[in-house]
């Protein structure tokens, strides 16, 4: 198969596009679809101080190369999870990766700052991994962002993630959820930093493509507690969809954003924003979703010490 640009043999064929790219034309597809979708979407400007949510996975490792390839400012991010060996892979390939492209990044590790790490504090609120660590993650990376004086935060949400994400809150009538999901959201608070999805139009496939061609060594592996999320049954169910229809996740997607959030936005109830009581971040109730949280976990935890000093106490004491 040759590329649709040249006679060279292409390493890849984009079905919803019609074409097979050889390696120099898909990296110039790639990066022109990022810096179209940043340029149209008004994501950054030349001076922006950016940081990049950096997981150690292809997408972030990805957009970061590219970003910084563009010529931006960027400082990436990474949060260590404790998730066991995982998270320790992805710290590892983060900082492995900042060093060889000598690019500054920032780590914040959950247990040491915040006093559990994730599997603590799914044990510890008794309900699954996956929504403790993603409003954690969304508040540290806001928080850092804030506090160290950035204008941007990107993360490498890809065209994949969107559509999965578009289809469950669909599916269940999020409307809150669907009025919010944008690939730029602004910033409308001091303290609430800007967000931008640079790869929102790029697939996860197109950006694992981009990732190898280039040499950037990623965590291949999923997060284990990913296993039976229903992100991956929308991914499947699109990708099924995908496979007799190309272009069809990027048309839910494009379409949605272009013609229907316009209109959920307008309908959007708009509620005010005050300092979090406990940690002073932005939140419309008098204490934070992610201190309230954490409060609960800490408060079970504690509980559940008071207990078991109680029982060795009573198991201690001399029996009459």
């Amino acid at each position: 198969m040759r590329c649709v640009k040249c006679p060279d043999k292409a390493v890849i064929e984009l079905r919803r596009h019609h074409s097979p790219f050889c390696k120099p034309h898909f990296i110039e597809y790639f990066e022109n679809q990022v810096e179209r979708a940043v340029r149209r979407q008004g994501m950054l400007s030349p001076d922006d101080r950016i940081m990049v949510a950096v997981s150690g996975g292809k997408d972030s490792l990805t957009l970061w190369y590219v970003l910084n390839r563009m010529g931006y400012n960027t400082t990436g991010l990474h949060i260590h999870l404790g998730i066991g060996e995982y998270s320790d892979a992805s710290y590892d390939a983060t900082l492995a990766f900042a060093k060889q492209h000598d690019l500054e990044v920032t780590t914040v590790d959950l247990s040491k700052t915040y006093g559990m790490n994730v599997p603590d504090l799914s044990k510890a609120l008794r309900r699954v991994a996956c929504s403790g660590c993603g409003l954690s993650k969304r508040y540290i990376m806001n928080k850092e962002a804030h506090e160290r004086g950035f204008d941007v935060v990107a993360t490498g949400h890809n065209l994949d993630d969107e559509a999965a994400t578009l289809m469950g809150n669909v599916l269940h009538w999020q409307m809150g959820y669907l009025a919010r999901q944008a690939p730029v959201l602004e910033a409308t608070t001091e303290k609430l930093v800007k967000k931008v999805k640079p790869l929102y139009t790029v697939t996860e496939r197109e950006t694992a493509a981009y990732a190898l061609l280039h040499g950037i060594d990623y965590v291949e592996e999923e997060c284990p507690n990913a296993f039976g999320a229903k992100s991956l049954l929308y991914k499947d169910a699109l990708n099924r969809i995908e496979l007799e229809s190309p272009g069809a996740k990027h048309q839910f997607l494009l379409q949605f954003f272009e013609n229907a959030r316009p209109r959920l936005e307008v309908g959007a109830d708009e509620h005010e924003l005050r300092d979090c009581a406990i940690c002073g971040q932005a939140t419309t109730t008098e204490v934070c979703a992610f201190c309230r949280m954490w409060q609960q976990a800490k408060r079970r935890v504690e509980q559940k010490e008071e207990r078991r000093q109680l029982r060795e106490a009573e198991a201690a004491a001399p029996t009459t």
